[in-house]
């Protein structure tokens, strides 16, 4: 039970400070940091590898910048559809 707790705060703070990182508004408050902490984690796992320190089965680093380039590519895709219409 600790560890799902464990990983879902875990993914709350790396999807924050992979959002402060990049400098864009994430949607959907702490929600969003969740899955874009979680989907962030496997894009800096399968991009950057599984080394670092690791907290609630995340690779601390790799999850971290693998938020970063998640939330700012959806930072441009969302800006790209708004100039749009």
């Amino acid at each position: 039970m600790w560890a799902i707790i464990i990983t879902i705060v875990m993914a709350i703070i790396i999807g924050i400070i992979g959002d402060a990182l990049v400098g864009h508004e994430m949607p959907g408050g702490i929600l969003g940091a969740m899955v874009a902490g979680f989907v962030g984690a496997w894009v800096g796992a399968w991009l950057f590898g599984d080394w670092g320190p690791h907290l609630g089965n995340f690779a601390v680093i790799p999850a971290i910048l693998g938020t970063a380039i998640f939330v700012f590519l959806l930072g441009l895709i969302s800006r790209l559809f708004t100039r749009s219409t």
